[in-house]
């Protein structure tokens, strides 16, 4: 009898289990169903790209510019958005570059009217500009972390701010801020970018939370290191030529940084799908799911890398490009140099 017990609730178990097997599996289709059925259509689309003259926000232009999107670029340098207005990638497509500084919230609000003004509406903004820091902390002032800030969080800010009210209005929007793994972990010796990038995600979070009920989507991307070519734009404190070499030899390697054009159709298909939050590396869903599960743990082993960081007091600012080296010239290196030439980084 107590066999037949066992075999009954053996069976029932079993049973159970297929069933919730089945429902999880009917529950995804559902979901692939759902979200092909409601992907968002960027053709005849006008895309706001902050930090659209170069790097990712340039190549996020060109796949635009696939889809039959109305493309506005915004940036500070004059020189790189002529380069970018005329890139070859983007011809055919109706574009505008728009020069201005996003850490005044005027221009801000200037460069969104502008935009409608131009093209009659907005329909996407993506928060792609940002600067960056690297070094270690001993050689950071208080001017640096309000540099960043100013640059990656406030400028971002300020751009939604002026978007939301004409996003109200049609009954509509969508937004991608351009955070990253920088804003989950903190990375030794890029403290002011961490900071500035975890102050990021958690506003893009809390956005995507509260503008939902109004049809306006966010999505909080997180990139990990990507081969634009931007190491030679980055800025450069202690001891440049080895700050610089570890940051531009990481940014070369395959394992290690994600080719820019597979993160741009990444991002846009994010942004399609309406997805809350993307990560865009298998590193990166790695990194992100352990620091959840184990954050001290992964505290420990940033103490650990940081020990092997160079060291040093000097506190003078030079650009990337200013700190190259025979290895940083050599044949890692010249990945990202071919990455910088490619997306108008130069």
């Amino acid at each position: 009898m107590k066999k037949n017990n066992l075999d009954l609730f053996s069976g029932v178990s079993s049973r159970g289990v297929w069933m919730a097997a089945a429902g999880i599996g009917l529950a995804a289709l559902a979901k692939i169903v759902y979200t092909k059925m409601t992907r968002y259509d960027f053709r005849d689309k006008v895309v706001l790209i902050t930090g659209g003259s170069r790097g990712l926000g340039l190549e996020m232009a060109r796949v635009l510019a696939t889809k039959g999107s109305k493309i506005a670029i915004c940036a500070r340098t004059e020189n790189q958005l002529e380069k970018a207005e005329f890139d070859p990638e983007l011809e055919g497509a109706e574009i505008l570059a728009i020069r201005a500084d996003l850490t005044n919230a005027s221009e801000a609000n200037k460069v969104v009217q502008e935009v409608i003004s131009h093209f009659g509406r907005l329909d996407v903004l993506i928060n792609n500009a940002g600067i960056m820091v690297v070094g270690p902390e001993n050689v950071m002032e208080i001017e640096d972390y309000q540099h960043v800030m100013d640059a990656n969080l406030w400028s971002a800010l300020y751009t939604m701010k002026a978007a939301i009210p004409h996003f109200l209005i049609q009954g509509e929007g969508r937004i991608a801020n351009i955070c990253s793994i920088g804003g989950k972990i903190a990375v030794p010796h890029m403290l002011p970018y961490s900071v500035s990038k975890f102050a990021m995600v958690g506003l893009s979070e809390g956005m995507g939370a509260e503008l939902k009920k109004d049809n306006i989507q966010v999505t909080t991307v997180i990139p990990n290191l990507m081969r634009t070519g931007s190491p030679r734009n980055v800025s450069v404190k202690g001891n440049h030529e080895s700050e610089y070499e570890w940051f531009k030899l990481a940014d070369s390697l395959p394992f290690l940084a994600q080719d820019s054009k597979t993160a741009a159709k990444e991002i846009i298909e994010a942004i399609e799908d309406g997805e809350n939050e993307v990560v865009l590396t298998a590193t990166g869903k790695i990194v992100t799911a352990l620091k959840g599960i184990m954050p001290g743990s992964v505290t420990t082993l940033t103490q650990f890398a940081d020990r092997f960081f160079p060291r040093s007091n000097n506190k003078e600012l030079k650009k990337g490009s200013e700190s190259e080296t025979e290895a940083t010239t050599g044949l890692v290196g010249s990945v990202t140099d071919r990455a910088a030439a490619a997306n108008n980084e130069l």
